[in-house]
């Protein structure tokens, strides 16, 4: 396995160590099986992105725990550049960078995403008063919000409750690359 895999089953052990956990109460908590989350933490199976999301949800703590080992701070000047990197090979037409990881002051997040074409990515809904701001950089795709699927175009953005399900799609023949801004409100104060 990677070293995204091997950050991932340390910041999971961490996270249930600091909670006092178990696996089953990690598991009742997530929604994720005791199974699997025994398996990430072995480093014997590496979580899609939709169940990275169920982990971070269920431990109250940011996407980007998982994926990146830096914390930002707003005080502190942070220069960010790199590739988006397929996280697990279940999610290869969709890529994902932590521009700047959670930021504690600000209880945000921003990623920068690669939908390659004919990506659908299907979200479970986050915590109550979580917003996302998708921006297209480049390309075009469709959001779903309220049921509906929104195009948008590059240089359109869709602000929108994300306590609901929602997802990301890209139908066309191109690759769709967006900022996704992602706020907690004071989630994690």
């Amino acid at each position: 396995m990677t070293d995204i895999y091997k950050h991932i089953s340390q910041t999971l052990k961490a996270l249930r160590k600091e909670r006092g956990w178990s696996l089953d109460r990690a598991a009742q908590e997530t929604g994720v099986s005791k199974a699997m989350l025994g398996q990430i933490e072995r480093e014997e199976s590496s979580p899609t992105i939709a169940t990275l999301w169920k982990i971070a949800g269920g431990f109250n703590a940011p996407f980007s725990t998982f994926i990146t080992d830096l914390r930002a701070d707003a005080a502190v000047s942070i220069h960010s550049s790199g590739k988006t990197k397929a996280v697990h090979p279940a999610d290869a037409k969709l890529k994902v960078f932590p521009l700047f990881p959670y930021d504690e002051t600000l209880h945000l997040e921003i990623f920068l995403i690669e939908l390659l074409a004919g990506c659908e990515h299907m979200s479970s809904p986050h915590k109550p008063g979580v917003i996302e701001h998708v921006i297209v950089v480049l390309g075009s795709m469709e959001v779903l919000v309220d049921g509906t699927w929104k195009t948008l175009h590059q240089g359109e953005g869709l602000r929108f409750s994300a306590s609901q399900p929602h997802g990301y799609r890209n139908r066309t023949e191109d690759v769709a690359v967006i900022h996704d801004i992602i706020h907690y409100g004071s989630m994690y104060s």
